[in-house]
């Protein structure tokens, strides 16, 4: 499946709650947390705007260590 482009802002937060995260708080980043079976957190950083560009978001996949497959599998059932 192809990698979307210029997602809007709501979408992306609506996935990354599926897969697991929490809105911790909001400025000019949205900083999100996710609490992993062995108690450990991931953070991740999500600049504020309006849309996501697709090359913003495979880097916040990949300091997450959320595989592209799972984030896409989550983003279709937005």
């Amino acid at each position: 499946m192809k990698f979307p482009v210029d997602v809007p802002k709501a979408d992306v937060i609506k996935v990354f709650k599926i897969l697991g995260f929490s809105i911790v708080r909001e400025g000019n980043h949205i900083i999100l947390e996710r609490t992993n079976p062995d108690g450990s957190k991931t953070p991740l950083v999500l600049p504020n705007h309006r849309k996501i560009k697709s090359s913003t978001l495979r880097s916040v996949l990949t300091q997450s260590g959320i595989d592209r497959n799972d984030f896409l599998e989550a983003y279709n059932k937005v």
